[in-house]
């Protein structure tokens, strides 16, 4: 069983960050969120409150087979401010396992030097006004370059997390999983 981070900061987007976590559970992933600090009640970029099992202090140097950033403001600018994520996804990107990030989250990536040379996409004005070294940014609702996935926003959310899906459990979890959703 894949096991996958999903890091969660104060303002952080609640629609993504719940559709992150809610199909990969679906699809057999454990699924560890972690607050960035010890308050473990996140009040995300709509005011929705959500909880982290645990804070990122207790998990940061464990393996992960999958790091995934929510985006939203100022969700991101916390994620990106905040070294241990930065390390976490260096480490995890080096030892060859996926880290992915969605809407503004995707400077992170860029912050950690992860999406020098690649292909990526963002929230319009996000990184393709700031990109990375020799990156090409591209309008695509899901980017895959290697094992770094990145993605648009809100609304390509399910998407993007059916992508992970696929690339961690593989094709026939993935149409599993979207069946269920009514998506087919």
């Amino acid at each position: 069983m894949p096991k996958v981070l999903v890091p969660l900061a104060q303002g952080c987007e609640e629609l993504e960050a719940v559709t992150i976590i809610d199909l990969l559970v679906r699809a057999g992933c454990e699924v560890v969120t972690a607050s960035l600090s010890d308050e473990r009640v996140i009040t995300a970029s709509r005011g929705v409150q959500l909880i982290a099992q645990t804070t990122l202090e207790v998990v940061y140097q464990e393996p992960f087979d999958l790091v995934v950033l929510p985006g939203g403001l100022p969700g991101a600018d916390y994620l990106q401010q905040d070294s241990r994520v930065i390390q976490l996804l260096q480490t995890t990107a080096e030892q060859g396992r996926y880290v992915a990030a969605i809407c503004a989250a995707p400077k992170v990536l860029v912050q950690a030097g992860l999406l020098n040379g690649k292909r990526a996409t963002s929230f319009p004005g996000v990184i393709d006004k700031t990109p990375a070294l020799n990156m090409q940014y591209l309008n695509q609702a899901v980017v895959e370059d290697d094992k770094i996935i990145t993605s648009r926003g809100p609304g390509t959310a399910m998407d993007f997390t059916l992508t992970l899906i696929e690339r961690l459990v593989g094709k026939e979890k993935r149409l599993e999983v979207e069946s269920a959703l009514q998506r087919l």
